[in-house]
């Protein structure tokens, strides 16, 4: 596991040098893109350097992705996240983001989940319908990890970024429990239990969803005040900030609640507080540095393992290729669906609002989140081939709509609305 780490680390940065002396993409595609090719050179190279590529396949398959994603790197990405986000223009876009993060992860769970049931049983490919329901709620979030970082370098409205941020932020952690609560009907169908099932979902959500928002409004009121109690001292303030998200991202985990919505919660209380006067101006530079780096080290890190891992997704059939590009259509239209239908009940400008959607569409971007939960099926839910719909879709989101975002912005929105 070092050693994989080690080298995933080493790659990031040499990309991340090439990419900023000579190619000039955003950081996340670049990276993405020229592990893309490292790997397809390896694989191509493999009957003349068979060293090579086993070294590159145990770099890859040594890495549980799913504990390394969802128990490891998201609870720093999250609150280096949440940190920077403004929360005073994100509390006036409450609304959207709200419905977007938890009607809109529902709405895109069905369509896609009844969808691509009924294309896979016209192309022969065996998926049933809870497994099809799984992948429609593991797809359907939008990836923090890789929508944050592609905002840096794109020219989008302060309202619209934060729409996208915000909703972002968010509903992963709701598309989590929405896999959950999907998972745990699939186990009572298949075992035949007769426990209460709304109970059962009910605790699920209490659980989940307003234990993970307290404990992370814990965490950040206590977090802040310990912050400000050394706030003369940026290293150590630094450090106090790195023992929140190690340990609160673990006590979330021992009640089994929402670790990425505590951290959310934690980050925004505490990149609010430390803005305000009172808190040293100097320690705030130096905390927002400190987050600033990790965050692009951890990126650079999931966006180079996700290139390199190409080796290993291979399809079975010509039906598995068209069952990919299929899907793709298919989440795209449910992503816009599952946009306009929320995004229609709310105040907006009424000349515009469509163009909007369509932006919004294209700028939900699929990341490690979705990969990590794909990880964790087993070969009894399809895990190879949801695996394989999963990574050529996270694949077609950076680099398709990641690349183009910023054309369709302009397109579209020439003159957006702060509103």
């Amino acid at each position: 596991m070092y050693e994989s780490f080690s080298f995933l680390f080493f790659t990031a940065a040499v990309i991340s040098f090439i990419n900023y002396r000579w190619i000039k993409l955003p950081l996340t595609i670049a990276q993405l893109l020229l592990s893309l090719g490292l790997a397809v050179l390896v694989l191509v190279a493999k009957p003349l350097w068979p060293a090579a590529y086993g070294f590159l396949s145990n770099t890859v398959t040594q890495v549980d992705f799913n504990h390394f994603m969802l128990d490891i790197l998201l609870g720093f990405l999250l609150f280096a996240g949440a940190l920077h986000v403004d929360i005073r223009g994100l509390e006036e876009e409450r609304w959207p983001v709200f419905w977007f993060a938890t009607l809109g992860v529902l709405l895109s769970t069905a369509i896609i989940g009844i969808g691509l049931y009924g294309i896979a049983a016209g192309l022969g490919v065996p998926l049933s319908f809870f497994d099809c329901l799984l992948f429609g709620a593991l797809i359907s979030p939008t990836d923090p990890v890789a929508v944050l970082a592609l905002l840096k370098d794109s020219n989008v409205s302060p309202s619209l970024q934060l729409k996208i941020e915000g909703e972002s932020l968010f509903n992963d952690g709701v598309g989590v429990i929405v896999f959950t609560g999907i998972l745990l009907l699939s186990e009572m169908s298949s075992s035949g239990g007769e426990s209460p099932l709304m109970l059962e979902l009910g605790q699920l959500l209490l659980r989940e969803v307003f234990l993970g928002l307290s404990l992370g409004a814990l965490l950040g009121f206590l977090g802040f005040r310990a912050m400000k109690m050394v706030d003369q001292d940026p290293h150590l303030t630094t450090i106090v900030s790195l023992a929140i998200v190690f340990g609160g991202y673990s006590l979330a985990q021992a009640l089994e609640t929402s670790g990425p919505l505590a951290m959310v919660v934690a980050g925004l209380f505490i990149g609010n507080q430390i803005k305000q006067p009172g808190f040293e101006v100097e320690t705030r530079k130096v905390l927002d540095g400190f987050w600033e780096i990790l965050d692009d080290s951890l990126n650079g890190i999931l966006f180079v393992f996700l290139g390199l891992a190409i080796h290993l997704m291979s399809p079975d059939s010509m039906a598995e290729i068209w069952l990919m590009l299929s899907v793709i259509v298919l989440v795209l239209a449910a992503r816009f669906i599952a946009v306009v239908i929320p995004y229609s009940f709310l105040r907006h400008d009424a000349h515009r609002w469509v163009d909007t959607a369509a932006v919004l569409t294209w700028g939900g971007l699929r990341g490690g989140i979705s990969l990590a939960l794909a990880y964790s099926l087993t070969e009894n839910m399809s895990g190879s081939t949801l695996l394989l719909l999963t990574y050529g879709l996270v694949i077609f989101s950076i680099l398709v709509q990641g690349l183009t975002l910023p054309k369709v912005v302009k397109v579209l929105l020439p003159s957006a609305p702060s509103k």
